[in-house]
């Protein structure tokens, strides 16, 4: 059946092309923009189509009939059918590529050209974007620093703003917290770099074509001594190709193929080129390379880094999850920022989703204190108590704080017990049991800067109430 199914499609394909190009110019003119023969089909060639593209129309070919200038092959039938049936999957899609259950063969550009047209076929009639009062149009863009509206008018970029939301959009999320009602904004509290997204796009400072250096010759004179000096030449896509090509033999002909690596990203939107599980390990594998072993590279290796190091979330700015704000809202008395400043390094991600949330914790009279060597922004918008600190003598300060938990007996005896290991050793060594000195806030006075009644009535503050310690 799906043999049958496989056949149908295929035979049905340049009807369909033809009958888009006849209803929509842009596809009609895309057509006519190349020729070429294309070979559809399963890999062991059971099944399979030519399509030729002439002068702007669609026949089909005997399969066996002539030599295709494109391919494009699957390796089982289940692959093809997630492929060529309307409204794929994009998931299924980039999984066989990454797999290699889908091949490709011809030149890069009219491969990169069928296909593109291949995927315009099945958009080119839907309308995107929303139409506005001055003539542009709204399209929606995910960017790390938060969604953005991009009005866009005669294919250039007019303005961007942070997403809003409408009575059509689904409602938000609230919170009750000690009689007050809190609901975020009904708009993205972006990051501000996510607002240069036009100046990107249309900055000079863009490279958009290959250059090489004026007085660069791979061939002879390098002139290394001159980098960041001397100007650049525009090259062709062709030359630049060659270079690369020839400095890669070059090296592993006078160095050796251990003097070339491959730095490979553990991000999946690399693609099927820069993703580590890709064609560029195979690439690599023919050259010869040193391997770089991909680990966590990205902000995962210092979250859960921090998680198992030091007991805690290092978010880089990224807010907490809306259960830990409603925990945070309807039980805190205190809230400790220790080295923290979130409204200055929010990170890559947030924006300030946080900071609203701050602010509501200051309008149910929470109370805050920061622990920084500056008087930073956070600590400017929000008050509280600012205690400050010598750099690099935090050890000392919470050394001296634990010392009076511990003894003061101020912790959670029944958590220490469930939950720590190695407790009676290290408060041995807070009361001064191994060295003979007790880490007392007299103690860590002289290093930190603190005075020591500050750091008990720190201690006592964080023990007895319902404290939040939030290191950066």
């Amino acid at each position: 059946m799906k043999k049958i199914v496989l056949r149908t499609i295929l035979f049905a394909l340049p009807r369909v092309l033809n009958v888009t190009a006849w209803k929509h110019p842009a596809f009609r003119q895309r057509l006519k923009q190349k020729n070429c023969t294309a070979f559809i089909g399963l890999l062991d060639g059971s099944i399979g189509l030519t399509l030729e593209i002439k002068g702007g129309k669609v026949r089909s070919r005997k399969a066996k009939s002539v030599e295709p200038d494109v391919s494009m092959l699957f390796r089982d039938l289940p692959t093809a059918l997630k492929f060529l049936m309307p409204n794929p999957d994009q998931g299924d899609i980039i999984h066989a590529a990454k797999n290699f259950k889908v091949i490709t063969k011809g030149p890069d550009p009219l491969v990169v050209w069928f296909m593109q047209t291949l995927n315009l076929s099945q958009t080119v009639g839907v309308s995107m974007g929303t139409p506005m009062a001055d003539g542009t149009r709204r399209f929606t863009t995910c960017t790390n620093g938060g969604p953005l509206f991009v009005y866009v008018k005669e294919g250039r970029v007019q303005r961007v703003t942070p997403l809003e939301f409408d009575a059509d959009d689904a409602p938000g999320w609230e919170i009750t917290a000690r009689g007050k009602t809190f609901r975020p904004q009904r708009r993205a509290l972006v990051a501000p770099h996510a607002m240069t997204l036009k100046s990107v796009v249309y900055s000079d400072k863009r490279i958009l074509h290959p250059m090489k250096r004026v007085d660069y010759d791979p061939d002879g004179e390098r002139n290394p001594q001159n980098r960041g000096k001397s100007g650049y030449v525009r090259i062709s896509w062709d030359e630049a190709l060659d270079l690369v090509a020839k400095e890669i033999n070059r090296q592993k002909r006078v160095h050796g193929p251990g003097a070339i690596t491959f730095p490979m990203s553990s991000h999946h939107q690399w693609g099927n080129v820069g993703y580590y599980l890709s064609a560029l390990t195979r690439f690599a594998n023919l050259i010869g390379f040193t391997r770089v072993a991909a680990n966590p590279d990205s902000w995962e290796g210092w979250y859960w880094g921090a998680m198992h190091h030091f007991g805690n979330s290092m978010r880089i700015g990224v807010p907490a999850g809306y259960g830990g704000v409603e925990d945070c809202l309807k039980e805190a008395d205190l809230i400790v920022f220790w080295s923290c400043d979130p409204e200055s390094t929010n990170g890559a991600y947030a924006g300030f989703e946080g900071t609203q949330r701050r602010l509501w914790a200051k309008e149910l009279g929470i109370e805050f204190i920061h622990i920084d060597p500056h008087n930073n922004p956070t600590a400017q918008l929000l008050g509280g108590r600012w205690i400050p600190v010598r750099p690099q003598t935090d050890a000392a300060l919470a050394t001296a704080i634990m010392y009076v938990w511990a003894v003061e007996g101020l912790y959670d005896t029944d958590y220490v017990a469930a939950r720590t290991t190695g407790f009676e050793e290290w408060k041995a060594y807070l009361v001064g049991q191994t060295d003979g000195i007790p880490k007392t806030p007299e103690w860590q006075e002289a290093e930190t800067g603190v005075p020591a009644k500050d750091v008990r009535a720190l201690a006592r503050s964080g023990a007895t109430g319902r404290s939040i310690w939030r290191p950066a």
